[in-house]
């Protein structure tokens, strides 16, 4: 949204002088001048001297403005913004000076109010002024400066992706904050996604999470579409997310989406399918978890890669090379040179899924952040939160998790809440467009 600037006033066309008479309230007011004005002669010689008994007219005293928070006022609270209203005109110009964030706005009711769009910063100064025209011609320019709060407790936000990297269909925006979120709604309204491609998506609060007292994650509708450029801004500096508990910065990010790639691993048919950009590249031999130590079902994500990993259990200690975990508890795609010869045939692992060294190396050095990875037919149920497993969730499962109830269309001008009800049905297909219905682990 831009800054909203223009004329500081408006004069009616053809006024040969004007005069300017202060209000005593920091308003300017701006009358016209002409025939009939107090003081002036009347046509044919019979004027009369100023004080005598001529009709004056009366001065026009311009539109009301207010500002809120008003001239001088300080510990403001910069959840509530800025508003103008005006009454007896239109509101021409509003414009905010500050060593903070810049503010922008919205005008509403045909011009007599404007709202700023995002909270304020905490501890920032602010300069607001206002002008109003109204019919007649006059004019009211108002200024307040004021200062907003100081709070006495803060909340962080982190976020998950790194600048300018990229990530896997699957990824999620995921959020952590340095504590409890009680207003939800008010926060979540704060977060504005940039995509350079159409998505639909919804935000999912996780409370607490994993990682931190509280999450909340953006995962599209269905996976995103390659070569996206996201970029997320949360405008959380001055928002309340819990009685006295203020954001005291704004977050930003910009990261891609990178090609396509996407596993399908079977622990009954013991193979997986490596998708690429949309078609089936590999048909691998695997051996997953023996009984006991099944590999759990579920839509996962690719979380991080290292090459070799120690990996530790009972009777084992062992250096894996080529190994991409998809779950916190510690289950990954991995180099099984000892399983070669039940890869295909019998599960034997510990739980992860067990490929040759060249398969292993091929996928490694294919895998990002938020690759999808579906394992399926296991006895064994998937955990939420083991892993990135916003993928369990079916989009009207997911939809609930959203504070506001609302899914978020974004695009290159930014994005916005709407009501689900009133978005096309998705036709997107498993499993190279989105995670198989049903597979919540």
């Amino acid at each position: 949204m831009r800054r909203l600037t223009g004329a500081a006033a408006v004069i009616a066309l053809g006024l040969a002088l004007a005069a300017c008479t202060g209000t005593g309230n920091g308003t300017t007011s701006v009358k016209p001048a002409g025939n009939g004005a107090s003081g002036s002669a009347t046509a044919g010689g019979t004027g009369a001297s100023a004080g005598a008994s001529a009709t004056a007219s009366p001065t026009p005293t311009g539109p009301a403005v207010t500002i809120t928070p008003a001239n001088g006022a300080s510990g403001a609270d910069p959840a509530k913004g800025i508003t103008v209203t005006t009454a007896g005109g239109k509101l021409k110009n509003v414009s905010v000076r500050t060593a903070g964030d810049a503010v922008t706005g919205t005008y509403s009711g045909g011009g007599s109010a404007w709202h700023s769009t995002w909270a304020l910063n905490v501890s920032q100064s602010y300069t607001v002024t206002a002008t109003s025209a109204a019919a007649d011609g006059t004019t009211t320019t108002k200024t307040s400066t004021f200062r907003t709060l100081t709070p006495t407790a803060t909340f962080s936000t982190h976020i998950m992706e790194g600048f300018q990297q990229a990530y896997g269909v699957g990824m999620p925006i995921i959020l952590y904050f340095s504590q409890p979120i009680k207003d939800k709604a008010a926060v979540e309204s704060a977060l504005l996604i940039k995509t350079s491609k159409p998505v639909v998506g919804a935000w999912y609060w996780d409370e607490p999470c994993n990682m931190a007292p509280a999450c909340v994650y953006f995962r599209p509708r269905d996976y995103w579409p390659t070569g996206t450029t996201i970029s997320f801004t949360g405008h959380l500096d001055g928002v309340e997310a819990a009685p006295g508990l203020y954001g005291y910065h704004t977050l930003t990010q910009t990261f891609s989406i990178g090609q396509s790639v996407i596993a399908v691993a079977s622990t009954r048919s013991h193979r997986t399918q490596i998708y690429i950009g949309g078609k089936l590249k590999y048909n691998w031999p695997i051996s997953s978890g023996k009984p006991g130590d099944d590999t759990p079902d579920g839509s996962y994500l690719t979380i991080e890669k290292e090459n070799p990993v120690e990996m530790k259990g009972p009777g084992y200690d062992i250096m894996v090379p080529y190994s991409v975990r998809f779950t916190w508890s510690g289950d990954y795609y991995h180099d099984a040179f000892w399983s070669v010869g039940q890869q295909g045939f019998e599960n034997v692992s510990h739980g992860c899924v067990n490929l040759s060294p060249a398969n292993s190396a091929t996928y490694y050095n294919l895998a990002v952040p938020g690759d999808p990875i579906t394992i399926k037919d296991s006895p064994r149920p998937g955990a939420w939160d083991n892993g990135w497993t916003m993928w369990f969730l079916s989009w009207n499962q997911y939809l609930r998790g959203s504070a506001l109830h609302q899914a978020v269309v974004a695009g290159p001008q930014g994005s916005k809440f709407v009501d689900p009800k009133t978005l096309p049905a998705s036709k997107a297909k498993a499993p190279l467009e989105t995670a198989f219905a049903g597979n919540g682990g």
